[in-house]
């Protein structure tokens, strides 16, 4: 499985941005779509997840601002951030895991929030 994200850049605080993410290859054997991040100097932290179905998880820190949708496809996923702040400020990672629990990653997509 491939991952192509896309959809990074510069917003001021308080504005919007929106990843996406296509996933090529194996893709039936895909299960999850996710979303990780890793802020400058931290490690990488998970964001968004989306199952099969379509149900959503997100990690604290983004309810309620993020949104993370799969496509009909089932090979995409793309990630609404609104109320952007500086703390989210990060490369983001588009991830799948498989069905057998295998991991892969995208080359991620810097995300830069100015105050």
């Amino acid at each position: 499985v491939q991952l192509q994200a896309s959809g990074g850049g510069l917003v001021q605080a308080g504005g919007s941005l929106r990843l996406s993410c296509t996933a090529s290859g194996a893709i039936f054997s895909i299960n999850t779509l996710s979303w990780y991040r890793q802020p400058p100097g931290k490690e990488r932290e998970w964001v968004a997840r989306s199952l099969t179905d379509g149900t959503p998880k997100y990690a604290d820190s983004v309810k309620d601002r993020f949104t993370i949708a799969r496509g009909n496809a089932q090979n995409t996923v793309s990630l609404q951030m609104n109320s952007l702040k500086p703390e989210d400020t990060a490369v983001y990672y588009c991830s799948a895991q498989s069905w057998a629990g295998k991991d892969f990653w995208g080359q991620g997509t810097l995300v830069t929030v100015s105050s």
